[in-house]
């Protein structure tokens, strides 16, 4: 069967230095992410963490970050603990955000790959909608 792709693009009226940090500072993630905890040191071939509770279930996903351009661009692998799949590399997605700046806007494009069916595919288009709205409030 084969694997599908979510992709969303969300504008910010902001620039991307206040985004990137948006992205990547764990107390502003802390804010709009669920109240993950994301522990990285950002650096390729470090791994990537988010921990908390959800649902009175606490969680662990992590992954390892793959390639970064510090700024604009980070691709990590991911699995999460809530999956209910392996910790095996096929269960892992590939997740990239990605900033273009325009006219003191921002544009993060996210890429989310292994999305195992149309339905998983849509719960997380919306999902990361959802979270990126929250980020929109902290930034804008």
């Amino acid at each position: 069967m084969e694997k599908l792709t979510v992709n969303v693009q969300v504008k910010f009226k902001a620039p991307m230095a206040k985004v990137w940090q948006g992205l990547t500072d764990p107390a502003m993630v802390k804010k709009y992410f669920f109240g993950t905890d994301l522990e990285s040191s950002w650096r390729v071939g470090e791994p990537i963490k988010f921990s908390g509770e959800w649902d009175g279930k606490k969680y662990e996903d992590h992954g390892t970050i793959l390639d970064i351009d510090p700024g604009t661009f980070v691709k990590y692998n991911y699995w999460s603990s809530m999956s209910g799949t392996e910790d095996k590399p096929e269960n892992y997605a590939n997740i990239t955000y990605n900033l273009t700046e325009n006219n003191g806007e921002t544009e993060l494009t996210i890429t989310q790959d292994n999305v195992k069916n149309e339905e998983a595919k849509t719960h997380s288009e919306q999902n990361w909608k959802g979270i990126f709205e929250g980020l929109k409030k902290l930034v804008e």
